[in-house]
């Protein structure tokens, strides 16, 4: 473990920020499009289906190429997202912190996301399109889809927990091969966020985070609740579960002190 950390440049009492965004709707709105869509071409090649919200098309045809390049410009615009939010945190910090210490970039990882991959089917390497919805990459040491700088120890994974609860940097491992290399994208939800707004107290959830030392900045109470530690799993059974699993190994964990939450 000690090892991973000094390569990843991560150590106690550090400072981390972990940039959690996506495309700011324009996914979904893409999903609602193109599953109607979808939905209207199944009988033109005929596909039987048990259930309509399993609607799909071959990867080749006009309409699966449409809807992957759609998906590829969401991802592109949650990238850019990211970037941006990453250059003004480095102005930021530059301001208020430090000009000649730099925030270094651990590694930059989409959570909902269909990929074209090579993977093992019976013993044959086999070209797959690989769905990972709030799901993450994982991939072991030696793959060659890891940039050159972790291929030797594996692929730096990001899992992050809540805004009251830890959250965790993994690396992949082999043994992932089984499901496909791909990990959870943090705890999971226990409760929707219809839910949590209807039963979760705003002023009780500050209350509780800054009895924890945590400071949370907020536009409105309701972005602030739906995603309240309660509405999801405990993030620690969750990892030792994905550990023990072999799916990835710890290296670090981060525990929360300021959270920005954004609408």
């Amino acid at each position: 473990m000690k090892k991973l950390q000094r390569f990843f440049g991560l150590f106690k009492n550090q400072i981390v920020i972990m940039v959690h965004t996506g495309s700011r709707g324009l996914g979904h709105q893409n999903c609602t499009d193109y599953l109607r869509k979808v939905v209207q071409a199944v009988d033109k090649y005929n596909i039987k289906l048990p259930d309509k919200e399993l609607a799909c098309v071959p990867f080749s045809s006009p309409e699966g190429q449409s809807f992957f390049k759609a998906m590829s410009a969401a991802s592109n615009f949650a990238w850019a997202n990211r970037q941006m939010i990453s250059y003004y945190l480095r102005q930021a910090w530059a301001q208020t912190i430090s000009k000649k210490s730099k925030l270094t970039l651990l590694y930059d990882v989409a959570h909902n996301i269909a990929k074209v991959e090579e993977h093992q089917i019976d013993g044959k390497n086999t070209q797959l399109i690989v769905h990972r919805k709030g799901a993450t990459r994982a991939f072991p040491p030696n793959h060659l889809e890891i940039p050159e700088k972790y291929r030797s120890v594996g692929q730096p994974v990001l899992i992050p927990g809540t805004m009251g609860t830890a959250s965790y940097v993994l690396a992949g491992s082999e043994k992932s091969a089984e499901a496909f290399y791909t990990v959870n994208h943090g705890a999971g939800r226990r409760m929707s966020r219809h839910a949590a707004i209807r039963t979760i107290s705003p002023e009780e959830l500050r209350k509780q985070l800054a009895q924890k030392g945590i400071i949370v900045k907020c536009r409105s109470f309701r972005g602030l609740v739906e995603e309240a530690p309660e509405a999801y799993k405990n993030i620690e059974e969750v990892i030792e579960t994905v550990e023990k699993a072999g799916l990835s190994k710890k290296v670090v964990k981060l525990t929360p002190r300021a959270v920005i939450k954004g609408e």
